[in-house]
């Protein structure tokens, strides 16, 4: 189907549920999957039509996640209408506004404790019955697009026999991690990308303000939520405070970190000290990050989206940084600073530049 075609068969759904009204189509995001968005503005109403392919996409698990966390009273984007068989959904605009450009030093303490409080009603009121598992199978093949694209593909770098052991150890132990953590429901994408700033928040009046809230925060939308998991419960924690678009100071994170250990204690999700949940924490963030080592790689090299090899170094930074901490890794570390040298990770191998 060429993209003309594709395109007009969105028009033909969006003026199907706008019926004798003009409307204009904008894009209004895209991710690193199959997925686009479209804005609608029918005369200053606005909506977003997702676009997933068929052949590619399925819609379901989106509207099956989606209705999980609404029921829970999160916020996802209310469903107006579905095209199934083509891959169309037309639902309530959050905007455009997406924590990434709207963290400081000054408002991250307000924004993550909303979306601290969205993680615990998540882990604590959100059913995984039904969802996949994070299991060793999925873990393993995460981490081994890592090898795959970024040591032979972005670096030409072929690891040895005792690379290979290293590499097999190192995943052994982050697999055994993973799963020695209680199993909840994990978002998997749930950083400043995929939460939406809903209203204007006072950051001196923010504490009262959530005290006095009823359960249903508006704050924060949250998006890109379809390939929800049954698995670890430290991965979204993980995910969201060593996100790999935006750095903080290590002793804020651990503040942050703590602060929700604290609460998983209270809420009875968890009965293990600072220490385990530490390394459970650090560790399952070493997983992802390894993970989008080659992910964002094979985002460039593979799928034509060159803008993520400019994550490449701070997720860099994160996995030498935690595998430094741990004796068991230091190996690990070795081989990885090995394989890039002083190459800049940022930049293409000449020779396999994206068209």
């Amino acid at each position: 189907m060429t993209s003309a075609s594709r395109h007009a068969e969105l028009r033909d759904f969006v003026a199907a549920h706008f019926p004798q009204r003009d409307f204009a189509l904008a894009p209004a995001s895209a991710d690193a999957s199959f997925r686009s968005y479209w804005r609608v503005d029918a005369g200053g109403e606005t909506r977003i039509v997702m676009d997933a392919p068929p052949d590619k996409e399925n819609v379901a698990p989106w509207l099956d996640i989606g209705a999980r966390l609404h029921a829970a009273g999160l916020h996802t984007p209310e469903v107006f209408a579905t095209d199934h068989a083509r891959g169309f959904i037309l639902m309530e605009d959050l905007g455009d506004r997406t924590y990434l450009p709207e963290l400081s030093a000054a408002s991250a303490d307000a924004l993550y404790g909303d979306a601290l409080d969205a993680l615990l009603t998540m882990q604590t009121r959100v059913s995984p019955a039904g969802l996949p598992p994070f299991d060793e199978a999925l873990l393993r093949s995460g981490m081994e697009i890592m090898p795959a694209w970024l040591f032979d593909r972005h670096l030409g770098f072929v690891p040895d026999d005792e690379d290979v052991a290293t590499i097999e150890t190192a995943f052994t132990l982050l697999v055994a991690n993973a799963q020695a953590q209680p199993q909840v429901f994990v978002h998997r994408d749930f950083h400043s990308r995929n939460l939406m700033l809903i209203r204007e928040l006072g950051i001196e009046n923010r504490e009262s303000e959530r005290a006095t809230a009823p359960p249903s925060f508006s704050n924060p939308g949250i998006i890109d939520f379809q390939g929800a998991l049954h698995g670890p419960i430290a991965y979204d924690l993980a995910s969201l405070l060593r996100d790999c678009y935006i750095a903080w100071p290590r002793e804020r994170v651990e503040a942050w970190m703590r602060g929700y250990h604290h609460r998983l204690r209270a809420a009875g999700v968890v009965d293990v000290d600072a220490a385990t949940f530490r390394r459970w924490f650090d560790l399952v963030g070493l997983q992802r990050h390894t993970r989008l080592l080659g992910q964002f790689c094979r985002l460039h090299y593979r799928d034509g989206k060159p803008g993520y090899l400019n994550d490449l170094p701070l997720t860099l930074r994160y996995v030498l940084d935690i595998a430094r901490g741990y004796p068991e890794l230091a190996a690990f570390a070795d081989l990885i600073e090995r394989a890039v040298g002083d190459r800049d990770i940022a930049r293409a191998r000449p020779q396999e530049r994206a068209a």
